[in-house]
């Protein structure tokens, strides 16, 4: 069974990565590993600096050489010292998939996947603003996500300022609305398929992993 490393940006990601992710890959002979970074001695979660996420990332590859190593991070408040983060872009959705690449080659292992939740994770969850009705009393919370998500293309294009990322319009809507309680949970209940047909970029991360499992099995 080929191994394969997740390093999540914090618990909503792990749990989404232990409840959707492992289940789907299992069944083509891939196990998910989800690891979630450290931000100091004690605690865990979140993006502090590009400098302790490549350690992490580079122990990794190092001391389990012949698994994969990729990761779950928000693209929306990434720090300032991230690999091509500083430069100017057409648009956000431009400038998330330049450093992601940037990151990519940075890392250079051969064995590591650079990944980029575009542009962070609640906006996976406007794949379907429906299902937010299981979980919110409110009439209106489906009919205002629905309204931000026809404003776009793709929910992944939902932007990254400090008063539109997807998290922020979530909370403005649902004010009970919480990462770790909610996010994974609603995530689960929207499922894999939908995700993958309303985000395209996620989408290719997840067919790339998917070839891990045709090589591997090509090879076996």
């Amino acid at each position: 069974m080929t191994r394969i490393h997740v390093f999540c940006e914090g618990q909503t990601e792990d749990v989404f990565v232990r409840e959707l992710l492992q289940p789907y890959f299992g069944r083509i002979d891939l196990w998910l590993n989800p690891i979630v970074i450290r931000t100091g001695a004690q605690g865990k979660g979140g993006v502090s600096t590009y400098g302790k996420i490549k350690w992490q990332i580079d122990k990794k590859c190092k001391e389990d050489p012949t698994s994969w190593v990729t990761t779950l991070l928000d693209f929306y408040g990434l720090p300032h010292d991230f690999p091509c983060m500083r430069e100017q872009f057409a648009s956000s959705t431009i400038k998330a998939k330049a450093v992601e690449n940037a990151f990519q080659t940075d890392i250079s292992h051969l064995y590591f996947i650079a990944n980029l939740i575009v542009h962070e994770f609640e906006g996976l969850l406007f794949s379907s603003p429906q299902t937010f009705s299981a979980w919110f009393d409110d009439s209106d919370v489906v009919g205002k996500l629905v309204k931000i998500r026809n404003e776009f293309d793709s929910p992944e294009q939902i932007n990254d300022s400090i008063n539109t990322a997807p998290s922020k319009r979530i909370n403005e809507i649902c004010n009970s609305y919480d990462k770790v309680t909610h996010g994974s949970l609603i995530a689960l209940d929207i499922g894999l398929d939908a995700i993958r047909q309303e985000c395209p970029l996620f989408n290719a991360w997840i067919k790339r992993i998917e070839e891990l499992g045709k090589r591997g099995n090509a090879n076996s």
